[in-house]
């Protein structure tokens, strides 16, 4: 029996060449090396009539929930990551830090080097040298010593929101067990991608926005904060 609920029920955004689907937090895009469950094994799922299963267009990490952009064709997907790539995707992230916030917004410009080591395996550093990131963000919340933060990336590079909060703003994210450390209180990093906007010539943009997830509300956080 599956962990995930149907993603059919999670669609955010449909039309003839795309969905956008509220992908669960904890749910892996590809299937593990030691096995399990993955969105590979839900995509026949969200054919719903359609010859091929979609596939996806970009990269969510697998603790990560909220909208994920799927391509329905080929030539969809190729301009779909094209998309992606040329930074022409607006996307909206929050995220629950561990520690109170005390400036309001603010632009973290850190670039990004990949590191790695038989002992620890890869991560993420600051690095002169690394790849340009950017991220602009604001407070939205603070209360029971955390604080919600709004995350508008305006680079896409691997755990940029991650290590640019935690060396950028200075508080990791809440639960994140690289950049900061668990938590008994949830099982996963606390970030959602809470919206996405793509302008298409000549069509309707795609955009959509994904609820707060249940989780949040552990650090009292609902709906009602964004």
């Amino acid at each position: 029996m599956s962990r995930w609920p149907n993603l059919a029920d999670r669609i955010l955004f449909e039309d003839a060449e795309a969905l956008v689907i509220d992908k669960p937090g904890g749910m892996p895009l590809d299937r593990p090396r030691a096995g399990g469950e993955s969105l590979d094994d839900h995509l026949e799922e969200l054919k719903l009539g359609f010859q091929r299963p979609p596939a996806p267009a970009h990269r969510l990490d697998m603790d990560t929930s909220g909208c994920l952009l799927l391509a329905r064709n080929p030539r969809a997907l190729k301009r779909f990551s094209q998309a992606f790539e040329e930074r022409r995707v607006e996307k909206t992230y929050l995220g629950i830090l561990a520690g109170e916030v005390a400036q309001e917004e603010g632009t973290v410009e850190l670039a990004l080097s990949k590191i790695s080591s038989a002992a620890d395996g890869w991560h993420m550093i600051p690095a002169r040298k690394g790849k340009p990131a950017i991220t602009h963000w604001r407070r939205i919340a603070v209360q029971n010593g955390v604080t919600l933060v709004e995350f508008k990336p305006v680079t896409g590079r691997t755990h940029q929101i991650r290590v640019h909060a935690a060396s950028g703003i200075g508080f990791p994210l809440v639960c994140d067990p690289v950049y900061g450390k668990r938590d008994s209180r949830v099982g996963r990093t606390m970030l959602h991608a809470s919206a996405l906007l793509m302008e298409r010539e000549g069509k309707e943009a795609i955009a959509a926005t994904a609820p707060m997830p249940a989780d949040f509300a552990v650090f009292g956080f609902t709906g009602g904060d964004d």
